[in-house]
């Protein structure tokens, strides 16, 4: 067994035992499917609505028609991967910063290294372990969600769903890897750990708040609920024509949200699970090729995310003493 080996095990020996990370993990899968239950509520609701108006048109006799909500299944995780987009980068960030203190405040790595270790044995190890906690996690969530849709939700799901859900799960997994590596990568460069864990929530609360909300705020169309131009019944075409002469706001607006991997996570997904209308039952080849450039923003941050993890967390940085 390699020393990167020995390290991961170690590893995540303490990510088990940590009481801490158990409750924020147990937290945000309990948040994911209760977001799904209240999400199946409310098209229940929805349905009930339709057969009280189809009643009512009955009873006074008229012609009128209206066409029943339809039910996609995978649209009701809207709010679980929301969830997973804020919560879950906050308690990966905990995560990350937690692998490189505990080593600082215990002095447990000076013992570490008087261990024949390779040069970025230690740093590969704690990486490998963060990514085999984060998998295990995210396979976790997917399961109870699935349950909930399919027991609670009474979703029926067809095996393209299943593998539109094992995507939006490879998805989650570098974000939350990412965010994990962002921040043991900050604890291992400066001299306290606790400095590069308010600098990674500095950039978190930029990154996947601040950004991404300001770009909601810029797109007009989501200025009413169900979308500016579907409350007006403005056709797409029109739509289009439109926004045409908005064109260089609309390419401020986007460049906004594109500077930002949460949003780049947000489309990629919305698309997988066709909660964003224009991808809803597209095929999955097709819905990625239309994002791919979201996939490749997305491992491009996870490589720099990894790379700078294990290329900061060494020898000297985590020898190096606090002042």
């Amino acid at each position: 067994m390699t020393s990167t080996l020995v390290v991961a095990r170690k590893e995540l020996l303490d990510l088990r035992r940590s009481r801490l990370l158990l409750v924020l993990l147990g937290f945000l899968a309990v948040a994911a499917t209760v977001s799904v239950l209240v999400q199946a509520a409310q098209f229940r609701v929805s349905i009930d609505q339709y057969h009280q108006y189809v009643a009512a048109l009955r009873a006074s006799s008229s012609t009128l028609t209206a066409a029943p909500p339809q039910l996609f299944p995978l649209q009701l995780l809207r709010g679980s991967v929301e969830y997973i987009e804020v919560i879950g980068a906050l308690f990966a960030i905990v995560a990350g910063y937690g692998v490189i203190a505990k080593e600082k405040q215990r002095a447990t790595i000076e013992l570490l290294f008087t261990r024949p270790v390779g040069p970025h044995a230690v740093a590969g190890g704690k990486v490998l372990a963060l990514a085999s906690a984060w998998l295990v996690a995210v396979g976790g969530i997917l399961v109870a969600v699935t349950l909930a849709l399919v027991l609670v939700g009474n979703a029926p799901l067809q095996p393209v769903d299943l593998a539109r859900l094992a995507l939006t799960g490879a998805a989650a997994w570098f974000y939350l890897v990412l965010w994990s590596c962002l921040a043991m990568a900050m604890a291992s460069v400066t001299r306290r750990p606790t400095t590069g864990l308010i600098i990674v929530l500095v950039l978190w609360l930029v990154v996947v708040l601040v950004v991404p909300q300001i770009g909601d705020t810029m797109d007009p169309d989501n200025q009413v609920p169900g979308g500016l131009f579907k409350s007006l019944q403005i056709a797409k075409a029109d739509e289009h024509a439109v926004m045409a002469h908005f064109a260089s706001y609309d390419a401020v607006r986007n460049g906004l949200e594109l500077s930002s991997v949460t949003k780049h996570v947000e489309r990629l997904t919305f698309a997988l699970l066709g909660i964003k209308d224009t991808f809803n039952q597209l095929p999955v080849a097709q819905v990625l090729t239309k994002t791919l450039a979201n996939s490749l923003s997305l491992l491009a941050g996870f490589a720099l995310a990894t790379g700078f993890a294990v290329l900061a967390t060494t020898r000297r940085t985590l020898l190096r003493r606090q002042s």
